[in-house]
């Protein structure tokens, strides 16, 4: 496996915190930010920093519980670093779900994310 970059793996620590880690998340991406997720059913696209944390709030109201995240596998292409991740929680159907993230980072911040379920 890659090494995992430490603006990817305080973006990780953070998300695994929940609305304790917020400002943590916050402070990992680029003011400019853009964030594309899946999360409400449907693919919503989000830009800027401010915008992003709203979105990420939306799940601090219903918190998975127990919820622990594993980094699977870290894959880089030309300007972008993918995860392949692991998430569970009992609140998960069947306990466990899966997805990716394709970041791309500028000046030690995240400056996209695009994350995508499997």
């Amino acid at each position: 496996m890659n090494p995992v970059p430490t603006e990817i793996s305080n973006f990780f620590l953070a998300m695994q915190a929940g609305k304790a880690g917020a400002a943590n998340l916050e402070s990992c991406f680029a003011e400019d930010a853009t964030y594309s997720e899946p999360f409400t059913g449907a693919e919503r696209h989000h830009k800027g920093r401010a915008e992003i944390m709203k979105a990420m709030a939306m799940g601090w109201d219903q918190p998975l519980p127990d919820m622990t995240i594993h980094i699977d596998r870290v894959d880089t292409e030309p300007g972008a670093v993918l995860v392949h991740w692991t998430c569970r929680s009992p609140g998960l159907p069947g306990g466990i779900g899966r997805g990716r993230n394709r970041f791309t980072l500028k000046n030690g911040l995240i400056a996209s994310l695009t994350t995508t379920l499997a």
